[in-house]
């Protein structure tokens, strides 16, 4: 049987054996980087659908497909505020496959034979998934910056050894 892991909110950092620290801060890493994969296909999304009202908007006729470098390029390539780490297919993780659920439901496919209120009600929908993914982000951050600021307190004060963290990875 599984037992779940409790978060970091959970336990104090400092209670935690060394090993069990850094598992479990790994592991709400790992987590976020999903979340944050998801959250960057969902504002790429946003951004699809900000650049089709504004054609309509504006009166044109064009479709954004010419666009899509611009578009896109900001939230795939972009730069992170926290070192990159080797990344992974986050593809199949559930929050991508709500994100796919819910362009699907949209009918995200085809934007230009979208009616301009399914589009308003697609954007108000993708915006708010986008939101809860921010708000996650922002409560793993802490919870990881909790246990990373307990590792660095140990070695600081030397009671972990570095030579033991270079020979470990």
């Amino acid at each position: 049987m599984n037992t779940p892991t409790p978060s970091a909110g959970e336990l104090e950092p400092s209670t935690l054996p060394l090993a069990e620290l850094r598992a479990l801060r790994a592991e709400l890493q790992r987590e976020d980087d999903a979340i944050s994969y998801v959250r960057r296909l969902a504002q790429a999304r946003l951004d699809l659908l900000r650049a089709e009202l504004h054609h309509r908007a504006a009166g044109e006729e064009k479709n954004i497909t010419g666009e899509l470098p611009a578009i896109l390029g900001s939230h795939l390539t972009g730069g992170q505020p926290r070192p990159p780490r080797p990344a992974d297919d986050f593809s199949h993780h559930p929050l991508a496959v709500e994100l796919e659920t819910l362009c699907s439901d949209a009918g995200s496919t085809d934007l230009p034979s979208m009616s301009g209120d399914e589009l308003i009600d697609y954007l108000a929908r993708l915006h708010q998934f986008e939101q809860l993914r921010s708000a996650e982000r922002k409560e793993l951050f802490g919870r990881i910056d909790a246990l990373s600021a307990e590792l660095v307190r140990r070695y600081r004060d030397g009671e972990a050894d570095v030579d033991g963290l270079l020979a470990e990875d």
